[in-house]
């Protein structure tokens, strides 16, 4: 088998960047984006340790990032596809601004959709052939005991439903989908009160996406395996 490829989004930080380290050190060759690779400096060095990671632009909010990037890596195989882009924007009942709302099902659950839509050829010339979205259990309908944060809830609520429906149109490609929920993570999203660690996080994240296959296909589950209701 030729080595295996795995394109990360949101990789300049936290979780983004411990996978793209984590898959470069099993050997993948590690296809890393964010927006800004001027301010990426962490990813720079680790780029320069490792010769299988390749920094690429990419602004996920921006469909013509999206088919630039496609375009550009026309001829480059995926295994493995794990759309981690996401923002938080604060929001309550006295204060949801339209323009965040907009800006954040743009970046959580559009921009994961147009993503798997224009790496569909490369994810097929694949041999792993896998589509994972990092998403949050507050996107959980059923776990939503304590109302707020109804921007971010939502987008990812979106998230999970668009990848849903992946999991129905790409199972005839042979193509599995997986959606994750990192838990509580300690990052800058996350906060330094966090349960867990971004190494916890990944590691255990990993060894769910190590295990998917179209018999386990469209799965909603945490970092340790735990089923989350939808």
């Amino acid at each position: 088998m030729n080595q295996p490829s795995v394109l990360i989004t949101g990789s300049n930080r936290g979780i983004g960047l411990k996978l793209v380290e984590l898959y470069a050190k099993k050997n993948f060759y590690v296809l890393a984006t964010c927006r800004d690779i001027s301010r990426a400096d962490q990813l720079d060095s680790m780029a320069k340790q490792y010769s299988n990671i390749q920094i690429l632009a990419l602004d996920v909010a921006q469909s013509e990032d999206i088919q630039k990037l496609a375009n550009t890596l026309k001829k480059q195989p995926i295994d493995i596809l794990i759309n981690n882009a996401g923002i938080w924007r604060s929001s309550s009942l006295s204060s949801a601004s339209k323009q965040a709302w907009l800006e954040s099902f743009t970046t959580n659950a559009i921009a994961p959709y147009e993503i798997a839509q224009a790496f569909l050829p490369n994810i097929l010339d694949g041999s792993l052939k896998k589509v994972v979205s990092i998403t949050s259990k507050m996107g959980s309908i059923a776990d939503n005991t304590s109302g707020g944060s109804y921007i971010y809830r939502s987008s990812k609520s979106a998230l999970n439903m668009v990848m849903r429906s992946l999991q129905h149109d790409l199972q005839s490609h042979g193509i599995a989908t997986l959606t994750l929920h990192p838990g509580w993570v300690q990052t800058d999203m996350g906060g330094m009160n966090a349960l867990i660690n971004v190494d916890q996080s990944v590691v255990g994240m990993m060894e769910i996406i190590d295990s998917l296959t179209l018999e386990n296909s469209g799965q909603f589950v945490d970092y340790a395996g735990k089923t989350i209701a939808w």
